[in-house]
Order: C-alpha cells, then sequence, then structure tokens
C-alpha cells in the first residue's frame, strides 16, 4: 500500500484490518520523540446524508470521550490518544497493543487449562465490572477483541461497540436519531443484544462463549443449542473441566438473562469462592480445635508426689501412670480439684475413652463420632463452641425449593450453615467422608445415602440448589463462621 501521513502527523505503516466501517492501520505518531506505535482507526459513516452527518459527528464525539475515559482510568483498556475527522471521515488515534489475540493464543499454544481459564476471568471480570458502572456495555467481546499484553502478560479488552454504533446512526420516521444496526458478532453475542436491547449480562455471555473457545477449540457458531432451552451445548467437548467451572460458565451464558449472573462482580464473587472453595465437605479432623494444648509427650515420665502443704493450689496436672511393667500410650486432662492434703493421681474420662495407662500431662482434646445430631462439649475445654438448638436443624428440605437469603443465615453459627449447605448435597443422596457430618444425615428420615464423595453427579443440583450453595459459601467466607475446617 501507498505510505500516507494521516492528520499531517500519523504515519501509517501497515493495514491491520478492514470491515464495512472502515479499516485499522498500525502508525507511527511522527510528532513524538520516540515515534511511538499507535493504532490509527478511519470510520465512515453509513450514511452521507448532511443531517446524519451532523449526528454522527456529535455521536462520534461523545464516544470518543467516554473512551478517553476508560482508557485513562484503566490498564487493561487502550488509551485514547487523539480524535479528529477529515474529508468526511473519522479517525480514533489509540495505545497499540503488543500481544496476542486470544485466537492468536490458541492457534499458536492450543487449548486453554481450565487454570487459565480462571486467571483470565479473574483478570478480565474487574475490567467489565468498571466499563459497566460508566453505564457501558461493551457489545463485541469476542476471543479476536481481546490481546494478551506481552510485557505482562495481562487481558487487555479493545474495539468498544458504541463507536461503530455511531457510526450507523440513522433517523427514524419519527425524525429521531437511532441506529440501523446491531452491534456484535453472531454466536457471540445473546439474543436480547441481537434483538438491539443488550444489558450487562450480555457482556458476561460474550465472555462465556470466549471462554468455551478456549476450552474447547469449536467457535460459537459451531455448538449447538438445545431445541428446547435455547441453551448452549458445549460440556462434552470440555470433559476435562470441573463441574464447578462448568457451572460458572453456564450460568454465565443462560439464554435468558434472568437466568444469568446479574453483573461481572456477582460472577467474580463466585469464581473466589472457587479459588478459596468450600466444599460440600472435608475429611474430619483427629481433634476439633476447641482446646489449646500442647504436643503429647512421647517420653514416660514418673509421677511425682505433690508436697503437702495448706496453700496447695486448687489446680493440679495430673502425672502419668505407670501399669502391668507396659507403658501405655494415652492421654490425661486438667481437673480442678477440692483443698486436699494428700496428692490425688486421677483423670476425668470422655465419653470416647475408656481408663487407660497415662504417658504425659498435656491435654488432647478428642471426639466422639456417635453422637450425630449436634456437637457435644468437652467437660474439660476452656473454650467450645455454643450449644446448637436441635430444633432448627430437623431439615432444610426447603433450600431446594426457594433462594436463601441474608436473613435465613443470618445469627447461625458456623456449624448451622455447615449443615445446611451439605443439606443441599445431601438430598440428592450424597455421602460424606466427614464422619460427624454423616452420622447427622444418617439420622435424618429423610436421607438416602446413594453416591460416593467422588461419583456423586454435579448435574443433580438444580440452578436454585446451586445459587443456594454459591450464597451460602459465599456468606460463610465473608463472616468466616465454619465449623468443618
Amino acid at each position: 500500500m501507498t505510505i500516507q501521513l494521516l492528520n499531517d502527523r500519523y504515519q501509517v505503516i501497515r493495514t491491520l484490518g478492514a470491515g464495512g466501517f472502515g479499516e485499522t492501520y498500525l502508525a507511527e505518531d511522527t510528532y513524538m520523540p520516540s515515534k511511538r506505535s499507535c493504532v490509527v482507526k478511519q470510520l465512515r459513516p453509513i450514511h452521507n446524508n448532511p443531517q446524519i452527518y451532523q449526528l454522527v459527528q456529535e455521536r462520534f464525539q461523545r464516544e470518543a470521550a467516554i473512551l478517553e475515559e476508560l482508557g485513562g482510568a484503566n490498564e487493561q483498556i487502550p488509551a485514547l490518544y487523539a480524535y479528529f475527522s477529515s474529508s468526511g471521515q473519522f479517525y480514533l488515534v489509540q495505545e497499540w497493543i503488543e500481544g496476542d489475540t486470544l485466537t492468536g493464543k490458541v492457534q499458536k499454544q492450543g487449548l486453554f487449562s481450565e487454570g487459565a481459564v480462571q486467571e483470565l476471568f479473574m483478570n478480565l471480570l474487574p475490567v467489565l465490572d468498571y466499563v459497566h458502572s460508566k453505564h457501558i456495555v461493551h457489545r463485541d467481546i469476542k476471543p479476536d477483541n481481546i490481546i494478551v499484553r506481552h510485557r505482562d502478560g495481562k487481558p487487555v479488552l479493545i474495539d468498544f461497540g458504541a463507536i461503530r454504533e455511531s457510526m450507523g446512526t440513522v433517523v427514524n420516521s419519527q425524525g429521531n436519531p437511532t441506529s440501523s444496526i446491531v452491534i456484535g458478532t453472531p454466536g457471540y453475542m445473546p439474543s436480547e443484544q441481537a434483538a438491539g436491547r443488550p444489558v450487562y449480562s450480555s457482556d458476561l455471555y460474550s465472555l462465556g462463549m470466549t471462554v468455551i473457545y478456549l476450552l474447547t477449540g469449536k467457535q460459537a457458531q459451531q455448538l449447538e443449542t438445545d431445541s428446547q432451552t435455547g441453551e448452549i451445548i458445549w460440556r462434552q467437548y470440555a470433559s476435562h473441566v470441573s463441574p464447578i467451572m462448568a457451572r460458572v460458565i453456564d450460568r454465565a451464558i443462560a439464554y435468558h438473562p434472568r437466568d444469568r449472573y446479574p453483573t461481572a462482580r456477582a460472577m467474580l464473587d463466585s469464581l473466589q469462592s472457587i479459588a478459596n472453595p468450600i466444599p460440600p465437605t472435608q475429611p474430619l479432623l483427629t481433634q476439633p480445635t476447641v482446646v489449646s494444648a500442647p504436643p503429647p509427650q512421647t517420653v514416660p515420665i514418673k509421677p511425682q508426689p505433690s508436697p503437702q502443704s495448706s496453700n496447695s493450689q486448687n489446680n493440679i496436672l495430673m502425672g502419668s501412670l505407670i501399669a502391668g511393667g507396659l507403658i501405655g500410650a494415652s492421654v490425661i486432662i486438667s481437673q480442678v480439684l477440692p483443698k486436699s492434703s494428700q496428692p490425688i493421681a486421677d483423670k476425668t474420662v470422655l465419653p470416647s475413652e475408656t481408663p487407660s495407662n497415662v504417658t504425659s500431662p498435656v491435654i488432647t482434646p478428642t471426639f466422639t463420632p456417635t453422637t450425630p445430631s449436634v456437637p457435644t462439649q468437652s467437660p474439660s475445654a476452656t473454650t467450645s463452641i455454643p450449644p446448637v438448638d436441635t430444633t432448627t436443624l430437623n431439615n432444610y428440605l426447603w433450600l431446594s425449593q426457594r433462594l436463601v437469603n441474608d436473613a435465613d443465615l443470618d445469627g447461625k453459627s458456623g456449624f448451622e450453615l455447615d449443615i445446611m449447605r451439605n443439606s443441599i448435597f445431601a438430598i440428592h443422596g450424597r455421602r460424606f467422608d466427614n464422619t460427624e457430618l454423616q452420622n447427622y444425615f444418617n439420622n435424618q428420615p429423610w436421607y438416602r445415602p446413594t453416591y460416593s464423595p467422588k461419583t456423586f453427579p454435579a448435574k443433580l443440583l438444580t440452578k436454585l440448589e446451586q445459587q443456594n450453595v454459591e450464597n451460602i459459601s459465599k456468606y460463610q467466607v465473608n463472616t468466616g463462621l465454619r465449623y468443618f475446617k
């Protein structure tokens, strides 16, 4: 092509792309000592009508001002350097992002892992949250419009649709300015956007479809949809994706906006709960952390008689016992004794203990898994979880019928919240590694254990139940209320 100078300043190096609205060039800024590279977008209005041209110019100036604000406040949106008009055409001059589009990354390196996709989500959703806070919908998120910057590996969001919409300005039959075109890419935009009514979650849909391409290598147009629900069928191409991540993506690309995440922040919160997960259950610790105690001794200590004294203290730690010539490995606990003139060698036996030889004067809390309903307080515990009113723990079957809210959660202990969350899985027959939790549900008349923790099919959970699990998990993360660590 012929080398040209735009606006007597920008030296065109090569053409980056062309389309119905104009062309995009890589250029040098000859006014800058560094001759910095920049992107110049040449935009053409679709009509030459002078009245419409004036409207296009006004819209172009307004959208350019918005791009300047966005790029100036967020480093993952290209900065706007300048804008001008010449010979009936409009020009934007923007920061040149050195990097690869997501399409280029897949072509060079292959499909993305789940971890790489999660990282992409975590880096892009705050950008979208910021864009939406300015009452702007991007409207053209797709693999070609996200560039992974070379210098720091961060994804950069390019090519906002509002400028192209300005070029499509027309006047309707009532004489009001409107747009004659729909902005977006088929397959990557949801139905409401195709109908000209985009909402914030339309961008989340487009991002979800972009991620499906990264995981499967299939363009949006290559995927089938469910003829009854309109939902995208994609999971069979991404068997390496965990059920939790798949549910996040499914919600992002739901056919109807009401079934999607309402905001980018809500989707980010859900992903952060995956990064710091609260799973259905975890293996029971050998001892609940309700008593602070020194580590057990391994070397037996012979009992030493306490000196008789009228000033003997109330609190006496008991010594170790040796019986039958064999050293038994057991534990003792502290006991508050009445004032006495004689040394006493005794210990209080917890329900889960049997009398045995004792080796060291330490406190080791134990837990009996035979009490399924609520945790009991150790008689030796100096701090413990408050007793739970068992009448509130009958069942939580209603969690399959309506969404949980803060009023349902406020005032509950970590134990109750754990039971609520795990009830959603127990309703569908999930077993639990945690002995106490399993015993609790074994005592529920509605519980029918069917699936092991590893074979439990996550698809059994309805969308409402999935949302309730996420809401309770988020509440527990925010409040720090957990019982099963």
